[in-house]
């Protein structure tokens, strides 16, 4: 029999990570990662030590972490996740924190999230401004059914889900706001086919030989959804901070800039209508 401890080092050992190697057995055993301090030397029952080698193996095969226990935590929400959507990253919170940043706090604003995804972005926004009301389109049916899931269990009312490429849905609707996290890697990058990517859809990832193609779209046709004075977020590659700014000058937006991540590297554009 083996005890939680050297479960756990043994785990650890094999994916040369720690973190993963807890959150693995956390899933398996249902239990909040204090439970570890004081049950370090509890014994695992035999299958739940099968069950947690099973997820390890998995792990060390590059599945993400996010798809092996399915949930995912964004913002201060804790999603669904599945193959059918994007994981949701830290770096993507920076585009939540400016969307807030350009919403009252009161009053009835209208958000529009293109490629919803899990939904975090939407959610996260709805979550924080609940009088305002949010609609969140992707192409993906199941990626909608999981982010419906989410809304449901977050008991966030604000969310209308709408299948559809980026804007298309959206006829005859105008936003004060509108955000997205499109895909924006060049479809020949070698890392689609590295770590974790591996697994993601390509859909979300890849756009184009420069990356762009969705870009250039949601800049094209987000201006006839604006509202005067509305805000159009973006999401982008390190590098693609000085065309992205070209994109939205071009296309006759204002004020337009852009913010760094964490790590200062260029991570989301704007502009307003």
């Amino acid at each position: 029999m083996t005890d939680v401890r050297s479960a756990i080092v043994a785990a650890t050992q094999r994916l040369g990570e720690h973190g993963d190697a807890e959150i693995l057995l956390l899933h398996v055993i249902g239990k909040p990662r204090s439970w570890l301090i004081a049950h370090a030397d509890d014994v695992l029952e035999r299958d739940v030590h099968t069950a947690y080698a099973s997820l390890v193996e998995r792990r060390a095969a590059g599945e993400p972490v996010a798809y092996i226990t399915g949930r995912r935590g964004f913002w201060s929400l804790e999603l669904e996740v599945s193959p059918a959507t994007l994981i949701p990253r830290p770096e993507t919170e920076l585009l939540v924190e400016l969307a807030l940043k350009r919403l009252p706090h009161e009053g009835n604003s209208s958000i529009a999230d293109l490629g919803t995804g899990s939904g975090a972005i939407a959610l996260a926004i709805a979550h924080e401004r609940p009088k305002a009301r949010v609609i969140a389109t992707d192409t993906s049916t199941d990626a909608l059914t999981i982010a419906q899931r989410n809304a449901q269990r977050l008991g966030l009312r604000n969310v209308v889900f709408m299948q559809g490429d980026w804007l298309t849905p959206l006829v005859g609707e105008y936003f004060s706001l509108i955000v997205s996290n499109p895909p924006y890697i060049e479809s020949d990058d070698p890392h689609l086919s590295q770590g974790d990517l591996r697994f993601e859809p390509p859909g979300a990832l890849a756009s184009g030989g420069d990356g762009l193609d969705a870009i250039r779209r949601i800049v094209g046709d987000a201006r006839e959804h604006l509202e005067a004075g509305g805000w159009l977020l973006l999401e982008h590659g390190w590098n693609q901070g000085d065309v992205v700014r070209a994109l939205l000058r071009s296309a006759g937006y204002t004020d337009v800039f852009t913010a760094k991540d964490l790590e200062q590297r260029d991570r989301v554009s704007g502009g307003r209508h």
